[in-house]
């Protein structure tokens, strides 16, 4: 018995020894090309035989797949089944994409809009150099707050695409780098809605940064995922002197928002017609334009209808990852408009817990969300 346990002391000193100690922010996984970082890298390795010291493996269940990309991967999909409105063959469509962005990459990135989206899994390894430095153990539940653009990711198999909700159930492995974030599943609300809300988690914080008393807020997509809690968010900040204008697409989206009650004034009207919705907040706010203006929309050519809703020196908040930068800055210039342009970041400090708060604080906003997405 003594010797066996000698065997496994020299056996785990070996493996310590043995392995690799890797970048903080993941560039030893770049194959393609050398020194760049992993979400504008071409080629990751993705092998997950073995992990280096500063990485921590997961057992992946689902994909939340960035909406963004996940209707432009839904509507090629369509473009490439023999018949669109076979859903199982769109289905099948999809898969093959999935598979094809993993395979040419070793992630999960769309190769036309670029986004990823996130994961939800279980921690199956954490490599020895975190051990103890990080507040996570084997078999902790996570999701995690990275985009899957960046992380390196294996699909074995697709079990489930749910497209109302742009979520797929896979088997696979993921990586996180050692620079990577994450938050634990709580245990007060279930899985996939956690992991539907923290998907867009910096959205809402981002808001409340942005948002002050009294101002006038107009929120594009007010009636999709980010943009519900957005306008929760911006009504809690700008207060009753404040306004808080949402802008909806499709008549199921504008009545959920209207239901809800977080704004003042809810219209339907495409992102894609920036004069005619200028024309829209220019009468709903006497001509003064919104403080802030917040594109949650999923499709692109909205940059400038964002733009003409904000007033000079006021702030819009591109969160979309449909959103084109050239497009936002040359079109602003081509009309002259002195405005601040905020790149959606999705991480600001706080993001998960304040997301995760409005769905505890907000039983109307967590209702919707059950039925949406859980």
């Amino acid at each position: 018995m003594a010797a066996k346990k000698y065997d496994l002391k020299i056996i785990t000193l070996i493996n310590t020894i043995m392995q690799k100690h890797g970048n903080r922010y993941g560039t030893h996984r770049v194959i393609e090309p050398k020194g760049v970082l992993p979400q504008p890298a071409n080629k990751l390795d993705n092998n997950m035989d073995e992990i280096y010291d500063n990485e921590i493996l997961i057992d992946v269940q689902t994909l939340n797949i960035d909406s963004a990309s996940f209707t432009d991967i839904h509507n090629y999909a369509k473009s490439q089944a023999k018949d669109p409105n076979n859903e199982a063959e769109v289905m099948e469509e999809i898969k093959k994409e999935m598979f094809l962005n993993v395979e040419l990459q070793g992630k999960h990135r769309n190769r036309r809009t670029g986004s990823g989206g996130m994961l939800l899994g279980t921690v199956e390894k954490i490599g020895d150099a975190l051990k103890g430095k990080i507040d996570l153990k084997e078999g902790d539940r996570i999701a995690t707050l990275v985009s899957l653009s960046l992380t390196p990711l294996r699909i074995d198999e697709i079990i489930n695409i749910k497209a109302d909700v742009d979520q797929v159930d896979i088997k696979g492995k993921a990586i996180l780098f050692e620079s990577g974030i994450y938050a634990k599943i709580p245990n007060d609300m279930p899985e996939k809605l956690a992991l539907s809300a923290l998907d867009v988690a910096g959205a809402p914080a981002q808001t409340a940064k942005l948002c002050q008393s009294g101002q006038t807020v107009v929120i594009m997509g007010a009636g999709g995922k980010s943009g519900m809690l957005c306008c929760y968010e911006a009504k809690k900040r700008v207060g009753v002197t404040g306004k808080v204008i949402g802008l909806a697409n499709s008549p199921k989206s504008t009545q959920r928002i209207k239901d809800l009650g977080f704004c003042d004034v809810v219209e339907s009207v495409s992102g894609m017609t920036p004069v005619q919705v200028n024309e829209l907040v220019a009468k709903l706010t006497n001509g003064q334009m919104a403080d802030v203006t917040i594109n949650c929309v999923n499709v692109p050519d909205c940059e400038m209808t964002a733009v003409l809703c904000t007033k000079d020196d006021g702030i819009v908040y591109f969160f979309s990852m449909a959103t084109s930068f050239t497009k936002a800055a040359l079109g602003a210039e081509g009309i002259g408009a002195d405005v601040n342009m905020i790149i959606g970041n999705g991480y600001t400090k706080g993001h998960a817990e304040i997301t995760l708060q409005e769905l505890r604080e907000c039983e109307k906003l967590r209702k919707v969300f059950e039925e949406l997405y859980a």
